[in-house]
C-alpha cells in the first residue's frame, strides 16, 4: 500500500471513529468553520498564473502559519485520484432560455472526466431531482435534454442534498458544480446550513453564473455575491459564464485541479476553546502561484 493511500486510509477512519472529527458552525457573519478537534485539515489548490492546476510539489514547498504563528505540517498528501462529483443545473423559471447553456455546460464538464472519476447530475426548480447517478459515463441522460425553465428556486436545498449525496462516497476528493444565477426563492435550507453541510462532507464548490446580462444589475450581483460566497469558502471558484470556450477552459482546469489537490494537516501549537476565529494562511515557496484554501476556523468553546 502506498503512503498516500495509507494516510487517506487513517484518516478516513480517524475521523469515523472521531479522533479527527471537524465540526463546522457559524460566527455571526458565517464565514467561519469551527474544528471541534486539535487536528485542523487543509486542502489546497494550487494554480499558475493561468489558472491551471500545479502537480508535483512536495511537503517542503508549503509553509502553513494560524494566527500569524507557523505551524508544523504532521501530514501532507498529494497525488492524482479520482474524484466524486455532483452537477447542479438550475431549471427555475428564473433561468428561461438559459436552461440550455446550462445544459451544454454539465455535457462539458462529464466530457472532460476521467475514467475513475464519478458524477451525478441533479436538476433544481420547485424541488431537487436526481437525474443521472454517479457514474463515469461521459454520455448525459434523455431526462437532462428535457429540461425546460419552471418554477421556484430551490439553490440552498440543492447544495444541501449533493453535499448529502458526497458525504457517502469513498472518494478522496469531492466537488458541486452549480450551475445557476443564485436565485434562491424556496429552500427550507439557508445558504449557511448548505455550506456547512458541504463543508462537513469536505466538498469543494465550484459555481458557474448563468444569469443574464439583462436582468436587473442589483439583483444581478446580490445573487452572484450569493455564487461567490459558495465558491470562496470551500476553497472553489466562481466562473461567469461567458461563450463556449470560456465554458470549456473553465471546465477542463475544474477536473484538473480536482485531481491534484494538496492536503496539509497540523496540530496547532497553541489549541485553545477559546471559541474565537484563528486565520490559517498557507504559503508556497516557488513564486508566480496561487493557493485557494479555507481561510481560518472557529474554535470550539469549552476547557
Amino acid at each position: 500500500m502506498n503512503r498516500p493511500y495509507l494516510f487517506r486510509s487513517i484518516l478516513l477512519l480517524l475521523i469515523i471513529f472521531g479522533v479527527v472529527a471537524p465540526g463546522f458552525a457559524q460566527k455571526p457573519d458565517d464565514d467561519v468553520i469551527t474544528v471541534d478537534s486539535s487536528i485542523v485539515l487543509i486542502n489546497a489548490a494550487v494554480t499558475d498564473a493561468a489558472g491551471r492546476a500545479v502537480p508535483g510539489l512536495l511537503q517542503k514547498h508549503f509553509q502553513v502559519f494560524e494566527d500569524g504563528v507557523q505551524q508544523d505540517i504532521k501530514n501532507f498528501a498529494a497525488e492524482q485520484t479520482p474524484f466524486a462529483a455532483v452537477i447542479l443545473i438550475d431549471s427555475s423559471g428564473s433561468m428561461e432560455s438559459r436552461v440550455s447553456m446550462a445544459r451544454s455546460a454539465a455535457i462539458r464538464f462529464l466530457d472532460g472526466l476521467r475514467g475513475t472519476d464519478m458524477a451525478a447530475v441533479y436538476k433544481f426548480d420547485s424541488k431537487v431531482e436526481l437525474l443521472q447517478e454517479f457514474s463515469n459515463s461521459r454520455d448525459i441522460v434523455e431526462k437532462v435534454y428535457e429540461l425546460k425553465a419552471d418554477g421556484m428556486t430551490l439553490l440552498n436545498d440543492a447544495v444541501f442534498e449533493a453535499a448529502m449525496a458526497l458525504n457517502k462516497r469513498s472518494e478522496a476528493r469531492r466537488a458541486i458544480i452549480v450551475l445557476s444565477d443564485g436565485e434562491d426563492t424556496k429552500s427550507r435550507h439557508s445558504s449557511e446550513s448548505a455550506l456547512r453541510e458541504a463543508l462537513g462532507a469536505g466538498a469543494t464548490i465550484y459555481t458557474v453564473d448563468m444569469s443574464s446580462a439583462d436582468e436587473n444589475n442589483s439583483r444581478r450581483v446580490l445573487n452572484q455575491g450569493v455564487l461567490k460566497n459558495f465558491a470562496t469558502k470551500t476553497g472553489g471558484t466562481f466562473v461567469e459564464a461567458g461563450g463556449g470556450p470560456t465554458l470549456r477552459d473553465a471546465f477542463k482546469r475544474i477536473v484538473e485541479e480536482l485531481g491534484s489537490q494538496y492536503t496539509l494537516a497540523y496540530q496547532p501549537k497553541e489549541a485553545k476553546k477559546d471559541g474565537k476565529f484563528h486565520t490559517i494562511e498557507v504559503r508556497i515557496s516557488r513564486p508566480a502561484l496561487t493557493i485557494r484554501t479555507r481561510k481560518g476556523y472557529q474554535a470550539p468553546k469549552g476547557k
